[in-house]
């Protein structure tokens, strides 16, 4: 978070800074700051998808080693899906603070029409309460379980949908991983459950979001992270660096029109 201010004397005028002059400016440069702040501030809304592993934290620890650093808070809960959110009213809540340059929604795989059709509808609800607050909005697409590998076309067409519809930032997490089982097919990115994702897959997830909401490649960023809270996340240099090539070209080739 940063922030700024400048003057001058025109065609050679005196001017003479009054105690209230100084006092609005002080309270300029201010609001100038909080602004400036308040715009590196992330919502993710979302499950155990986001939460485990610290999805969110990993983000934050990959801005703060490129220098642009990211504050992300996560409102979640097992198994919630947008409607759930919207329902409960824990999300919109903290949306209304404000504050927030972006408002990250994830929800299930949502491959199927119904779920596809929910995920657009409360997409579109949670994007209205965000441009209150004069924050984007972005879809973190995630990824079939394992056992229903052939829907992951779906879920891709699901969370793009929603993106479109509201005129928000695709982040295309699920294909990155597919990406990347071109790459190495043995990549453990599934988890024991063979659904939530290991640490390399969470790590290839957070580097697909950092770039989408940063808008800062990911390339060259650390193979080592401490994320607030910790722990450290330690990935071998030539893998990490062949993740972060396939987090930006997944970028790059999902968000062409």
């Amino acid at each position: 978070m940063t922030w700024r201010f400048s003057g001058g004397r025109p065609g050679g005028v005196r001017c003479r800074l009054t105690p209230a002059v100084l006092l609005l400016a002080f309270f300029a440069c201010k609001a100038t700051a909080v602004g400036s702040v308040a715009k590196h501030q992330v919502l993710f809304i979302g499950n155990s998808l986001t939460t485990v592993n610290n999805v969110p934290g990993l983000v934050e620890a990959l801005s703060a080693a490129a220098g642009n650093r990211l504050t992300c808070r996560t409102v979640a809960f097992d198994g919630y899906s947008l409607e759930d959110h919207w329902n409960r009213g824990d999300a919109r809540r903290a949306i209304a603070e404000g504050g927030w340059s972006t408002i990250v929604l994830q929800q299930g795989p949502s491959s199927l029409q119904e779920s596809r059709v929910l995920l657009v509808e409360y997409t579109r609800r949670f994007s209205a309460e965000a441009r209150r607050v004069g924050a984007g909005t972005a879809l973190y697409m995630v990824w079939p379980s394992a056992d229903r590998f052939a829907d992951f076309d779906g879920v891709s067409a699901s969370y793009a949908a929603a993106a479109r519809d509201v005129g928000g930032r695709l982040l295309p997490a699920g294909e990155a991983w597919r990406a990347a089982w071109r790459w190495n097919a043995d990549l453990a990115l599934y988890g024991a459950d063979r659904f939530h994702p290991t640490r390399l897959g969470s790590y290839l997830a957070a580097l697909v979001i950092y770039q989408g909401i940063s808008g800062r490649s990911p390339i060259g960023t650390p193979s080592r992270l401490t994320p607030p809270g910790g722990p450290a996340l330690a990935i071998p240099p030539a893998v990490a660096a062949q993740l972060q090539r396939i987090a930006a070209e997944t970028n790059a080739r999902m968000q062409r029109p």
